[in-house]
């Protein structure tokens, strides 16, 4: 586990940090906690994702799935990290309003953009917690082999 004094750096709504030390995003909603994860170097990144589509906005790409897979692969990769290397951890995408359905289940279209672009970039994922209908908490850390801790909003832990 992470020593005492260790701090764990907080990753908001769209924001994203690269390193070894711990990361958390709470209250991932439909929001995806998107973990890329070096498995040779002990590193990683963290992007706490909103919607699944920039519409070409550039200011934080941390915020779009179809801009934060990228943003995460190329910010490792300048740190040294090979892309053969990399593998992705997603959680959260609930459906928090269940009264509605489709095109609106942004939760539904978060994983899918996900899945998507980490497809696009042939990363593979190496596990997931998505959907449902609880938000999700977690806390990444990459200097303990990639684990990744997922607290439910009924204060059940797991880890992926």
């Amino acid at each position: 586990m992470q020593s005492p004094n260790q701090e764990v750096v907080m990753v908001g709504i769209g924001d994203y940090h690269i390193g070894r030390s711990p990361m958390s995003s709470i209250g991932l909603g439909s929001c995806i906690g998107l973990v890329v994860y070096d498995m040779e170097r002990d590193t990683g990144g963290l992007a706490h994702i909103m919607l699944p589509d920039s519409q070409g906005r550039t200011d934080r790409p941390a915020k779009y799935a179809d801009t934060a897979v990228e943003l995460l692969v190329r910010e490792l990769n300048k740190q040294g990290s090979k892309k053969e290397a990399l593998g992705a951890k997603i959680v959260g995408g609930s459906s928090m309003f269940q009264s509605f359905s489709g095109n609106l289940n942004i939760g539904d279209r978060n994983i899918e953009a996900v899945r998507f672009h980490l497809k696009k970039w042939n990363l593979r994922i190496l596990a997931e917690d998505v959907g449902g209908v609880q938000g999700r908490t977690i806390t990444f850390y990459p200097a303990e082999k990639g684990k990744v801790s997922v607290k439910t909003a009924d204060g059940t832990i797991r880890l992926i």
